[in-house]
């Protein structure tokens, strides 16, 4: 007796709560605003939704048209909100994909972050001079696609004019952050230029911690937490999609909060 495989039948509220799911709570709102039926979804993804692979690569490809739609949104010249120093969330919660004492160390003397890709300035920096650059100081809020959220106060370089010093092509797509821990991410190049982009250094006035991403930290207020990589070691900037750690797992790429 041949044996055949039993495909379950999936109803189109709970693939929209799936799908809900799956999405950043930005990505949310416009997936609610956007695709507002199940025959709207089947249209957009081309997929026949009888199976449990199909709605998952309705997922991928729901989370990728968010991400195109998050990119035609963006407006660089608007800010994300700043707060006064009363309303530092202290202490300010760890966030990692490991336990805190699995922080990795970095020796300050022996740092170096290394530069590479479509860039014709200097390759390789110290933390030294990138203390000796211009400093800005930022408090604004970390939200985590977690859930929760919390205000800090950031100090460092502003990533545009590092990366102008750095003679990166601005023109180029993608801009990549690898990471003493092994983690990495990516962003586009209007995010990476966007005024309150910050090359941390401090946290709340003093030398950034271990745990908060020494001994350097890219902070981004105007995406979601898994952005915001920590322990910074080099930076790629290309025309090639680089991914990122948890984007190549099933998170939207774009990010924004």
């Amino acid at each position: 007796m041949t044996s055949r495989k039993t495909v379950r039948q999936l109803d189109g509220a709970s693939i929209i709560k799936d799908a809900r799911k799956a999405l950043p709570s930005s990505s949310r709102r416009l997936f609610g605003k956007r695709i507002l039926t199940l025959g709207g979804l089947a249209l957009l993804s081309g997929c026949d939704l009888k199976s449990e692979e199909s709605v998952n690569t309705l997922l991928r490809r729901m989370s990728s048209f968010n991400d195109r739609v998050q990119a035609v949104m963006f407006n660089p010249n608007t800010l994300a909100p700043t707060y006064p120093e009363s309303m530092i969330t202290r202490p300010f919660p760890f966030n990692a994909y490991y336990d805190i004492d699995e922080v990795p160390e970095v020796d300050r003397q022996t740092y170096r972050l290394e530069v590479s890709g479509l860039a014709k300035g200097k390759r390789i920096w110290s933390l030294d001079e990138l203390h000796a650059m211009p400093q800005q100081s930022q408090i604004t809020r970390h939200i985590c696609i977690e859930g929760w959220s919390a205000i800090g106060q950031w100090g460092g370089v502003r990533f545009s004019d590092f990366l102008l010093r750095a003679g990166v092509d601005t023109t180029a797509k993608y801009v990549a952050l690898h990471c003493a821990d092994n983690y990495w991410t990516s962003i586009d190049m209007p995010t990476a230029l966007h005024p309150q982009t910050l090359l941390t250094l401090t946290y709340d006035g003093a030398t950034l911690p271990a745990k908060y991403g020494f001994p350097l930290k890219l902070r981004i207020p105007t995406k979601l937490g898994y952005k915001n990589p920590k322990h910074i070691v080099a930076i790629t900037v290309g025309n090639e999609f680089p991914g990122g750690y948890w984007e190549n797992q099933g998170y939207n790429w774009f990010g924004g909060s």
